[in-house]
This record gives structure tokens, C-alpha cells and sequence, in this order.
């Protein structure tokens, strides 16, 4: 090993207190180190954050200067830079939350050279007062790196695109010479070179991790009554734990938090319609309190970094499956295991091609959207195993996980071409017949053969296809119609009362030269007894004598983070935690040997922690 390997891992070690690079960790930290660009691609929980600040630490200590980070979130800011502190790495942010002269007092830090790290948003990076700062840094060669994190916010094709993040291309115009690391947790083969161009980064060395988060058990069920499913699923497998809820709509999440806490859980609301001062406070109890479930919009998430988050739930559709795979990555960052549950019916799909329809943006770019819906479509009807689909998607091939939903209760099959094609065809007879299309409901109707008043009055009950389905429920027809949609056999159209029209591939369906195979529906709510997490009272596996030491751990943890106005894991993570009350240190020589007690956290918190752990 080299010697600036070597100084990369002391800095692992003694600063932030572990004994060994993940992955491509070490790779991508000596490579931006030495001076090189690169494009990192690693999920959610794999440690991006550590791929540029150890190369701010050893640029720094090299007489380098100062990184600049580029981040969209004011918590993220604040929250990093709080960790980089506890650490003792100096770093500061520059937001709106600051007052003059406390941004002042930051500039001046900055221009002193004092700074290792500096977090700003890219709309401050490119106001002319801050870019006249970092050109005298330049002049002085006291501007050491550029990180650039969430980086997919660069391009049109990412799944949470940010107009301002376009402005980042002057970086390399204006600073040439000095290095830019950007970072992503997802970004398929399109997202991925869009940001290269945009950020021009052709020559930069790209390093793509594995996508795979194999503690993360991904399940999809068929939206029966999401409120009871969702319900079940946290009182089965997640009772007292913290989690996330994503919902489409601002009314849901307010009407799905409220429900919530009526059946006794700790719910809050978050959504961008939310006032400011209400959503930094759901936002920092969720960050700093345990058990508590944030019902959401996509507007929360992104920068989202506590570690013991044991399950995301979507009671709705998410746009596309880096969509999906970043908000359900918000699991499980600390390893342990972790739930990504789904319910989805067919008004998912149909509102989510609405969107898409009534989106600004010229065809081609509708037309990558319709794209990328239906991969999650066809990922959320999968019936092997999903992570496999999830993986593939992301041009990585695996085998399958035998964790998923389908691996663990494999679906059953069933040849549905008749009664595709009695579907199929009771759609063409109905627009025919009526010269008008109609939707799900009447089509069933018609299909189970009810004389209901919208049938006589149309004289439907005249067509051959009248009560030829008898045999099948409203639910069962109900689902092979949306399977039918999520393959593209049959059309919702949005635009005119979500009436139904064939496509194309129904002709081959209708003629039966295309069989249809379709997962059978199940009216159950609660998973089968092997999708259930095992959880006992004492879940960390310690004796009665660790387990009184961990919760005494945990409220001096707490403590110590409120005094600071900080999330507790910023202090230490449980598993950190953990390990301490299993293996009782009774000195600072041992406690210098736990994962996650660097240097500065010894000299600050080992005395007390001795105090606690002293038998």
C-alpha cells in the first residue's frame, strides 16, 4: 500500500473511527486525492459522503485548501457539518438560515484558509460575491476539490431534476485545474451521461458500485384497502419502529398521518405545502426522535441520513424505479434489516401516465418518462424475484436473492388468455356498439353481467360479451385489467374520463397468437408468516445486564445530542452503541478499538462512557 493509502486509512481510523474502506471506497478516495476527477455512483448507505471528505482532509493537510461541497439541503448541511465537528474535522455551511453576520464570520474562515470543508447550495455557489471568493482562493491555489452530491439533480432525465445544478458547468471554465468529485446514489445509462455533459466530466474516471442493498426485503401488493394493509404491515413487522410513508398527494399525506396517530401510532405530515418552521420541525423529530413515522411527498427525503430508518412504505405509485430505489435506500443505511413495501392498483398507473401526459416537455422526453414507468411497472408485477428486476435495471445482473416477496412466497400462475380476450373484446364490442369508450367499472359490469341503470341505458346488455366473466370477481377482473395496462395490452387514457382503448399488442392476444400468463390475485392483507420480520423484545440479541447498559447508552446518547442540536447517531450509531454494551471497555485503550470511536470522540465522550460501562 502506498503511502497516501496509508494516510487515507490513519484518517479512517483515527478521525472517523473505522477499521476498513466498503467497497470501492478506497479506490475513488485515492484517485480524487491525487488530483483526479470522477463520477461516483454507490447507493444509498454505501459511504459517499467519506469519497470526498477524506480527500479534503489529506488535500487539506497537503497545504491544498479548501473543499467546496455542493449540496441542495439546508438539513443535510447542517447535519454533515455537525457530524464533521463531533469528528474534529473543521467545516462549515453557508445557507439562508444564517444571519449576515454569521455567514460574514464563515466567509472570513474561508478566506483565512481555515476551513477544510465548506457546504454551500449551488444557488449561493453562483451568486458573483461568492464565485469573486473562490476566484482569489483560485489565484492562491488555496481551492482544493469541488464536490458535487446528489449530482443527478443535473440532468433533465434524473428523477429529481433541479434546474439551478445546470449553472455547476462554470465550475470547470472558471477553476480549471482543480479536481470535482459528483456523486449519486442513481442515475441509469441516460441520467448518467447527461450529468458527464453537463458537468464535463468526459475525462473523469466513473466508478459504479454494486446497486444491491441485500438487507433490504423489497414486497409489492395489490392495493385492496391501503390503509389496512399499511396498518398491518406496521403492527405485523414494525410496530414501534421508525419508518417512512410515501403518499402522491399533500391531502393523503395529511389524511394518512392523521389516521395514523388515530390508531395510535406516532405519525407526522410532510409535504412542501407544509409552512417552513412546521416541516424543519417534523424533519428534525424524525432525525433526532425513535419510533416516530414520517408520512411524505417526494418533497422529504433526499439527504435523509438516519441509519435505523426499518421500513419506507409507498401507498402509492413513485414516478420511475430510480425514484423508487432512492426513497426506499432510505432504509436500512445501517445494514441491519429493513422492509420496502408497495401497494399499487390501476388508478396508480392511470394517474401517473396523466401526469406524464399533462408534463411539460417536448415528446421525446414524455416518451422517456412513459419508458421508465413502465420498467417500474413491470417491475412491480414481476413474479420472480424482484431484486434480480431492480438489479437489471441498473445494467447490473445477480441471482436471485431468495429475500424478496416472490422468492419467499412465489405467485401463483395462471394461462388468464381467455379471459384477456374476453376483456379484450368487450372493450372493441362497447366502443363499437356506443361509438364511446368507458371505464374500469362499467367494463366489469358488463363483463360480470349486471343490469344496473348505466347498462340498460347504453344496451349493453345486448352484446355478446354481456356476463361472460360471471365467474370472476370485481377484483380479479380488476386486476387483470391493470396487469393488462402495465403491459401495454390495453390503454387508459387519461385525458378523456379514463376510458378504456386497445392497443396494438391486443391484436395478437384477440387472434391467440399471444398467450397471457398473469399473477393469480389474493384477497389476503397480512403477508404470509415467512414475509414477517422476526422481532423479539430484546431485538439487538444482548443478555438482561447489556441490554439495561444499552438503554442507559442510548439516554446519555440522546442527551448529549439534544445539548448540541443534533441527531443522536451523529453522537454514535446504535451499532456503535451495541458493541459497547456487548463488549464493556473498561478502558480508553479499549474503547479506541470500537468501530465508530475515532480520535476526538475518545478525548471528548471517553470518560463518560468509561463511567457508564464501569462494572
Amino acid at each position: 500500500m502506498n503511502r497516501e493509502s496509508n494516510t487515507s486509512q490513519q484518517i479512517l481510523s483515527e478521525v472517523f473511527g473505522y477499521s476498513h474502506f466498503r467497497g470501492a471506497q478506497q479506490t475513488v478516495i485515492d484517485h480524487v486525492h491525487n488530483g483526479g476527477d470522477a463520477l461516483v455512483l454507490m447507493p444509498t448507505g454505501g459511504g459517499k459522503s467519506l469519497c470526498y471528505q477524506i480527500p479534503a482532509i489529506v488535500r487539506f493537510k497537503r497545504g491544498l485548501g479548501t473543499t467546496i461541497v455542493i449540496s441542495p439541503l439546508i438539513a443535510l448541511m447542517h447535519d454533515q457539518v455537525g457530524a464533521l465537528d463531533v469528528a474534529g474535522v473543521t467545516a462549515a455551511f453557508l445557507n439562508s438560515s444564517q444571519s449576515a453576520a454569521e455567514s460574514r464570520a464563515v466567509e472570513q474562515q474561508l478566506l483565512r484558509g481555515e476551513l477544510i470543508l465548506l457546504y454551500v447550495a449551488p444557488e449561493r455557489l453562483t451568486t458573483p460575491r461568492f464565485l469573486a471568493m473562490l476566484e482569489s482562493l483560485h489565484e492562491h491555489r488555496a481551492l482544493s476539490l469541488f464536490a458535487i452530491d446528489e449530482a443527478h439533480c443535473v440532468s433533465q432525465w434524473g428523477h429529481d431534476f433541479r434546474p439551478e445544478y445546470r449553472s455547476l458547468s462554470l465550475l470547470p471554465e472558471r477553476f480549471s485545474g482543480v479536481p470535482r468529485i459528483a456523486l449519486t446514489a442513481t442515475a441509469d445509462n441516460i441520467t448518467r451521461a447527461d450529468i458527464i455533459e453537463r458537468l464535463q466530466l468526459e475525462q473523469a474516471h466513473c466508478f459504479v458500485s454494486s446497486f444491491d442493498r441485500p438487507n433490504i426485503r423489497y414486497s409489492v401488493a395489490s392495493k385492496l384497502d391501503a390503509r389496512k394493509q399499511l396498518l398491518a404491515f406496521i403492527r405485523t413487522e414494525h410496530l414501534d419502529d421508525a419508518g417512512i410513508v410515501y403518499c402522491q398527494s399533500r391531502k393523503k399525506v395529511e389524511e394518512t398521518a392523521e389516521w395514523l396517530k388515530h390508531e395510535g401510532l406516532n405519525a407526522l405530515p410532510y409535504h412542501a405545502g407544509l409552512d417552513i418552521k412546521i416541516r424543519t420541525r417534523h424533519q428534525n423529530r424524525f432525525l433526532r426522535e425513535d419510533g416516530l413515522i414520517m408520512v411524505a411527498t417526494i418533497a422529504f427525503g433526499m439527504g435523509i441520513d438516519k441509519p435505523n430508518v426499518r421500513f419506507v412504505a409507498h401507498v402509492d405509485l413513485p414516478k420511475n424505479i430510480e425514484s423508487y430505489y432512492q426513497e426506499t435506500g432510505r432504509a436500512g443505511r445501517d445494514g441491519d434489516i429493513a422492509n420496502a413495501w408497495m401497494t399499487y392498483g390501476l388508478q396508480d398507473v392511470v394517474n401517473q401516465r396523466r401526469m406524464i401526459d399533462e408534463s411539460i416537455g417536448s415528446e421525446t422526453f414524455k416518451q422517456s418518462l412513459r419508458g421508465k414507468l413502465d420498467a417500474l411497472l413491470a417491475l412491480a408485477e414481476a413474479t420472480d424475484c424482484r431484486r434480480v428486476r431492480l438489479l437489471h435495471y441498473f445494467d447490473e445482473h445477480s441471482q436471485a436473492c431468495g429475500n424478496c416477496d416472490n422468492c419467499l412466497n412465489p405467485p401463483a400462475i395462471w394461462d388468464a388468455t381467455i379471459s384477456a380476450q374476453q376483456l379484450l373484446s368487450c372493450i372493441y364490442r362497447i366502443e363499437q356498439h356506443s361509438n364511446i369508450s368507458f371505464g374500469a367499472s362499467h367494463l366489469i359490469d358488463v363483463l360480470r353481467g349486471k343490469l344496473n341503470d348505466k347498462v340498460k341505458q347504453f344496451g349493453h346488455s345486448t352484446l355478446s360479451t354481456f356476463g361472460l366473466g360471471a365467474t370472476l370477481s370485481d377484483s380479479q377482473w380488476r386486476s387483470i385489467l391493470r396487469q393488462l395496462v402495465a403491459t401495454g395490452v390495453v390503454r387508459v387514457d387519461a385525458r378523456a374520463f379514463n376510458t378504456l382503448k386497445l392497443t396494438e399488442r391486443a391484436r395478437g392476444v384477440l387472434k391467440g397468437d399471444v398467450h397471457v400468463h398473469l399473477r393469480a390475485e389474493t384477497k389476503a392483507l397480512v403477508k404470509n408468516k415467512k414475509m414477517i420480520l422476526k422481532k423479539s423484545v430484546n431485538s439487538t440479541g444482548l443478555d438482561d445486564d447489556s441490554a439495561a447498559c444499552l438503554k442507559t447508552l442510548k439516554a446519555w446518547r440522546s442527551a448529549i445530542a439534544a445539548k448540541n442540536n443534533l441527531p443522536a447517531y451523529i453522537i454514535f450509531h446504535d451499532s456503535t452503541l451495541i458493541t459497547l454494551a456487548e463488549q464493556m471497555p473498561q478502558t480508553l485503550v479499549e474503547l479506541s478499538g470500537i468501530v465508530g470511536i475515532g480520535a476526538k470522540k475518545l478525548e471528548a465522550y471517553g470518560d463518560e462512557l468509561l463511567q457508564i460501562l464501569h462494572v
